[in-house]
């Protein structure tokens, strides 16, 4: 399938008019100083009083109107009050102003006809501009007049100024931009919010041995077991091998709890009395509030547990205490790890989830999310295509997503947002989104996917702005799709070189994933659970969001087999191979004398590092110097992007497609095929991981000379050049003896953390970055 001619799927760099400009302090603070600047007219309507009663009853159900041209916006209404308060903010886009005078009127609800109570009349010429941080404009109390431009009975509280998307009041005011949206749910959906993840522990249950059980049947051996419940999750041990009513297992279980704590641990020991058929020998619950914390490898104390018994009396469930059956157990709640809940390529976080064993930040994180061009349309409306879109960011634990631009294929958000870094070795990530909840949407419909950034921080030169136009690119089963182009400005501010330099020798992951590491399966798992914790959690936030949006942020099933990316790791392995098949080809042409003269200059550097080997190491590292300086022209100027030809995305076929869509398990219709079919898109799937992983490794050698990671290569020229000198004046034997004795140390020389070249090698920047 070729690219059709039309589609571009290049990154371009602009030069948008950027306004607005920066605080400086004792901290690192900045203004919308990364978006565009925007005009809107805000007014905010606090309260009124003494209106005038206009029911038959003598009172009135009052609300308020604010209307600017075509643009109307009302306040919700109160029942038989003649005191309201409403206390809302209302912003119109100065560019969509045709009018020149604002109506603030008061009317009373009627099932019919509403009445008209009186208004508050401003000539645009005379309202006051608000520059932040100037304090907020304090709101009048303003007499009421009748049509005729009379006074009328009744006050209305209000302020009105001109001001900029840096107010304070932006975040929560009716917008002219949502016109077409009504009730207090459709306004929620489309305002721009900020949500936090929920703090994630990671659950460790040490079943140790049970003691005094009670089966029912005593006359033989039970088979027990322990099955433990946390939420929607459930594990348990293996069979204990002690087949006694004094059982043992001394098993560890993993599971991811999520603060605050809503559901007990709940224990029950079981005893497989025939196949499919378990007898329950008794319970316990346990409140995570009071489980221990650790934040190192030191086991914390065993406690036992009373086991209980549900047993139906009379057809009511009551408790019954089995007589001292009771289970041995240590639970703590692990702060020493990072739970994952992202992919370990793309992740935004790599901090322990205990607060104490956090370090300082190293810089500011600052993007402004300017505009779109070109957006699909998404659905259809009253008979015509439209598109209701909305950008989602994640880093960190922060999630923030801009107000919804109705009905526009060109929406501009100009919405900036700021984060604290505390590793460079991170993603950022941006999707941008088609609200379907707005104005006559599905309540049970799915938020469309229109496309996603994302952007490594470490590629990133400190205090430069990059402003560029990214490609939304989407892969549909017909093949990748162009779906627009979203317009971002980024900044990464480093507020102390020395620690973030720091960070290159420093592991990865914190120390409690190597001293105690897990397994890949348990890895497996429990990332699972912790993106169905964060999604459901994020879901019940107000305005909710939603579950695929989460899911498509946090690349949920992107370990899936696919042909499709299987190709592209191969050919991202011999990329990273070309490089030594190169090597080899034109050493084969200086041994067989292609040209001469290079044969013979080889030959006459031979013969110098045979008479000096102590020549040869020196030598190595001034090349890589005098390589990664001469490559310092040509180092990248852009973030790097999802690559259509990397992936192979731009030309695959149809029927691999086919098969990466396919469901999982698969859809065919003969069992035997489908047990086969998707076992072998399990192993497979595996292989592409190795697979990936190896071209990963490669990518990172690649990546010490090419200024990809500005810093990471800045180190290494340096290394390299004192590692020259170094090994210049000391003597060729002396190194070797002392690499030697280095490598072939004693165990208890060696500590468990990895080294400090392995962790600057993890931190190396690879194209996984830009992996569709």
């Amino acid at each position: 399938m070729q690219r059709p001619p039309h589609e571009d799927f290049s990154l371009k760099e602009t030069k948008p008019h950027l306004g607005g400009g920066k605080i400086t302090g004792d901290k690192l603070t900045s203004t919308y100083d990364l978006v565009e600047q925007m005009q809107y007219l805000y007014v905010r309507v606090v309260k009124a009083k003494d209106l005038p009663g206009k029911d038959v009853a003598g009172s009135c159900d009052p609300y308020v109107e604010v209307r600017l041209g075509n643009y109307k916006g009302t306040t919700r209404h109160f029942e038989k009050k003649s005191n309201p308060e409403w206390n809302q903010v209302f912003a119109f886009s100065k560019d969509r102003i045709q009018a020149s005078v604002l109506e603030v009127n008061i009317k009373d609800k009627d099932f019919v006809k509403d009445d008209f109570i009186g208004r508050v009349v401003f000539d645009l010429n005379e309202v006051p501009k608000r520059v932040p941080p100037d304090s907020p404009l304090a709101p009048q109390w303003y007499r009421l007049e009748d049509r005729k431009n009379e006074k009328a009975k009744g006050e209305l509280m209000l302020a009105v100024w001109m001001g900029t998307q840096a107010d304070e009041a932006f975040p929560e005011a009716w917008h002219s931009d949502a016109a077409a949206v009504s009730g207090a749910d459709g306004l929620s959906n489309i305002r721009s919010k900020v949500y936090l993840s929920p703090k994630l522990w990671y659950l460790r249950v040490n079943v140790i041995e049970a003691q005094d059980l009670q089966p029912s049947d005593k006359s033989r051996f039970p088979e027990v077991y322990v099955k433990a419940i946390l939420g929607n999750q459930a594990l348990r041990t293996r069979v204990s091998m002690n087949k006694s009513i004094n059982p043992m297992w001394n098993e560890d279980l993993m599971f991811v709890a999520a603060e605050p704590f809503e559901e007990p641990l709940i224990l029950s020991v079981e005893d497989r009395v025939a196949p499919n058929k378990d007898e329950v020998l008794g319970r316990c619950g346990v409140p995570l509030q009071y489980v221990d914390r650790r934040l190192d490898h030191k086991p914390v104390n065993t406690r036992w547990y009373n086991l209980e018994k549900h047993v139906m009396v009379e057809g009511e469930k009551k408790k019954e205490v089995k007589f001292a059956s009771k289970i041995h157990m240590r639970i703590c709640l692990e702060g020493g790890y990072h739970v994952l809940d992202e992919s370990t390529h793309y992740s935004s976080d790599l901090r322990p989830t205990a607060k104490q064993l956090w370090k300082s930040s190293i810089g500011v994180l600052e993007l402004g999310v300017l505009n779109a061009q070109g957006l699909s349309p998404m659905k259809t409306k009253d008979g015509r295509a439209t598109t209701d879109a909305y950008c989602v960011a994640k880093y960190g634990q922060k999630w923030v997503r801009t107000r919804t631009i109705i009905d526009s294929f060109s929406p501009k958000w100009n919405e900036q947002y700021t984060w604290e870094v505390f590793d460079p070795c991170t993603v950022v990530t941006i999707g941008v989104f088609d609200n379907c909840h707005t104005q006559g949407g599905d309540k049970n419909g799915r938020d469309a996917r229109i496309g996603k950034v994302r952007i490594r921080l470490s590629t990133l030169e400190t205090d430069r702005v990059y402003t560029h136009s990214y490609p939304l690119l989407v892969l549909h089963p017909s093949g990748v799709k162009k779906m627009g182009e979203i317009h971002l400005a980024v900044r990464f501010t480093c507020s102390s070189l020395v620690n973030m330099m720091h960070m290159y020798s420093q592991p990865l992951l914190p120390k409690m994933h190597y001293i105690h590491p897990l397994t890949v399966s348990q890895l497996d798992s429990l990332r699972h659970q912790a993106t169905q914790i964060v999604s459901l959690r994020l879901t019940r936030a107000e305005p909710p969001l939603r579950k695929e949006v989460v899911e498509f942020m946090l690349d949920v099933g992107s370990h899936m087999w696919s042909m499709r990316r299987s190709k592209a790791n191969f050919f991202r392995i011999m990329g990273v191979l070309s490089g030594l098949i190169a090597v080899g080809k034109w050493f084969d042409q200086i041994c067989n004398w292609k040209n001469p003269i290079t044969t013979v200059l080889i030959h006459i550097l031979f013969l110098i590092l045979v008479m000096y080997p102590e020549l040869i190491l020196p030598t190595v590292f001034l090349y890589l110097f005098l390589i990664g300086v001469w490559y310092y022209r040509w180092r990248p100027r852009h973030p790097p992007h999802m690559d259509t030809r990397l992936s192979c995305a731009d030309n695959a076929h149809p029927d691999e497609l086919d098969e990466e869509f396919d469901t999982f398990p698969t859809s065919r219709p003969a069992d035997i095929v489908r047990m086969r079919y998707d076992r072998l898109r399990s192993i497979a799937g595996r292989i592409q991981t190795v697979v990936g992983d190896l071209a990963t490794q490669g990518e990172r050698l690649q990546s010490l000379l090419s200024w990809r990671d500005p810093r990471a290569t800045a180190l290494f020229v340096i290394f390299c050049l004192i590692a020259a000198i170094v090994l210049y004046v000391t003597p060729f034997q002396v190194v070797a003896l002392l690499t030697g004795f280095y490598v072939l140390r004693h165990p208890r020389f060696r500590y468990k953390l990895p080294s400090v070249p392995l962790n600057f090698f993890r931190r190396l920047p690879a194209r996984t970055d830009c992996m569709l």
